[in-house]
């Protein structure tokens, strides 16, 4: 398998952006698809699982055994569960722009750091670069160094750039924000602008299950690249059936993952799913490197 951030090294090919490489040898439905459905708020697919956290509570707690200042937390576990999902199914980091279909050049993952939970409390925006030798500890690390900055009173680059257009005439914020929407149809805007920006990510996570909400269906966006929105629900006790009809009363969340379909077929989300369920159900295989192989 090719490297993560291999892709991006390679020699760029007339039609390639700099966040990603043109793909052309696609087969004939996935050429046109993009040609006679462009939007990609049009071409959403929802999918929602349950995940028995039994297993995550158990390893959960080994790992935390020591009482080190930064606990490893179900969040944690999560993120590097579906980094290794996409990093190990790589259609699903792949994002469809100005009608063509791209294969991206980095994994990454983003999410909105609330500074405090209260209602007037600002957010920051948070962005996770994984690298082919990460496990779930420098993917732990990587996140605390984020929430920590995200903390801070430091504003990220993408927030910044968004309180600059709000200090503009309202005439004249319109007008560049149109200009950078056409420039973000052909991978044309400055990465200063974008490079805390979340829509412009291999995977959105938003932890729901922090202020007590459910999981359910999160859109995608028209603006970036984004084609994969993963949304965390509130862990309770919910039935889980055998196939005698009995039940079992088991800690657990729902995921709501939100996909581009136009991507990949059916049948390959349901494996990647099968392959996500997998690590989360044996969260010691987090302790591996990204790119290692699993047998699902």
């Amino acid at each position: 398998m090719m490297g993560l951030i291999d892709l991006g090294k390679n020699k760029k090919r007339l039609g390639d952006r700099k966040d990603g490489k043109l793909l052309r040898d696609l087969d004939s439905m996935h050429y046109i698809v993009p040609l006679l459905y462009p939007n990609r708020c049009d071409n959403e697919a929802f999918i929602s699982e349950r995940v028995d956290l039994t297993a995550i509570n158990a390893y959960l707690e080994k790992k935390n055994a020591d009482g080190g200042e930064f606990p490893l937390k179900l969040f944690y576990v999560i993120v590097a569960a579906m980094a290794r999902t996409v990093a190990l199914r790589p259609k699903m980091n792949r994002f469809i722009a100005n009608k063509n279909v791209y294969q991206r050049n980095e994994l990454t993952a983003s999410f909105v750091v609330k500074k405090q939970f209260a209602d007037n409390a600002n957010e920051a925006l948070a962005i996770i670069h994984f690298s082919d030798d990460d496990t779930i500890d420098t993917v732990k690390d990587k996140i605390v160094a984020q929430i920590t900055s995200c903390r801070s009173d430091k504003a990220d680059s993408s927030t910044e750039s968004m309180d600059m257009f709000n200090r503009m005439p309202r005439f004249l914020s319109r007008f560049i924000v149109w200009i950078v929407c056409r420039l973000d149809v052909h991978g044309l805007v400055p990465a200063s602008l974008i490079e805390s920006d979340p829509y412009y990510s291999s995977i959105v996570l938003t932890n729901l299950g922090s202020i007590k909400l459910h999981s359910g269906y999160h859109h995608l966006t028209n603006w970036g690249t984004n084609s994969l929105f993963v949304a965390v629900g509130e862990r309770k006790l919910r039935p889980f059936f055998s196939d005698d009809g009995t039940f079992e009363m088991r800690d657990s969340l729902d995921l709501g993952l939100t996909v581009d379909e136009r991507i990949a077929d059916g049948y390959y989300y349901s494996k990647s799913v099968r392959l996500l369920k997998k690590l989360l159900e044996n969260p010691e295989l987090l302790e591996r490197p990204l790119t290692e192989e699993v047998d699902y």
